[in-house]
């Protein structure tokens, strides 16, 4: 069993919950992750984009083989933005993304969290106003946005073996969010790494 994720925009305040998009909640011990990049000989840190933050005790009902925690939050950051139509930025391509492009943090409370923003010079969020998640089982195979089951296309599950999907996310109009031709994003884990994929159609 898998579990979906169901979008729901708010102006309610969604600190420390499950959210789509918007701004990490992070204990003092996870400074938020950035990718290094070298340009001209120079390196520079690049903050990755917070993709979603999925407090765990609101799917422990609906992963009765406790596959992933029942307690804490999990983070997910990832080198997005120019599939949210941000053509000037980077892209990590299709395949197998290296460790640098994306990152995946777990914190076992979801008390005493800490807001981190982004802003540009002019103090404008650099970011999208989040959504709240909601949960609700779905088949192993599902498309969409999704936490465990399997990847939806046979090739990324071909290509690891015995890995199972950790979260899957797809195409969505409303986001502007498009991964090349109808592609989807899939973070994997064996229970000792994770990895992050793209494939497309």
């Amino acid at each position: 069993m898998a579990i979906q994720l169901i979008f729901n925009p708010t102006d309610q305040d969604l600190t420390s919950q499950s959210k789509m998009w918007g701004c990490p909640d992070l204990p003092d011990s996870l400074p938020y992750p950035v990718a290094q990049y070298e340009d001209e000989g120079e390196t520079y840190d690049n903050p990755l984009t917070f993709i979603c933050q999925i407090r765990c005790e609101d799917i422990a009902a609906l992963d009765p083989e406790g596959l992933l925690p029942h307690t804490g939050m999990l983070y997910f950051f990832g080198e997005v933005d120019y599939f949210l139509g941000h053509r000037e930025y980077y892209s990590p391509g299709m395949g197998e993304w290296s460790d640098n492009d994306f990152r995946v943090l777990y914190s076992p409370t979801t008390t005493d969290l800490h807001t981190h923003r982004l802003v540009d010079d002019e103090g404008n969020p650099l970011t999208r106003g989040a959504e709240r998640i909601t949960f609700a089982a779905c088949d192993d195979k599902e498309a969409g946005f999704k936490l465990l089951g399997h990847p939806f296309f046979d090739e990324i599950e071909e290509q690891y073996p015995g890995w199972r999907s950790l979260l899957q996310l797809d195409c969505n109009d409303d986001w502007n969010l498009q991964f090349y031709d109808c592609g989807m994003l899939c973070f994997l884990t064996d229970d000792k790494t994770v990895k992050c994929y793209l494939h497309s159609f």
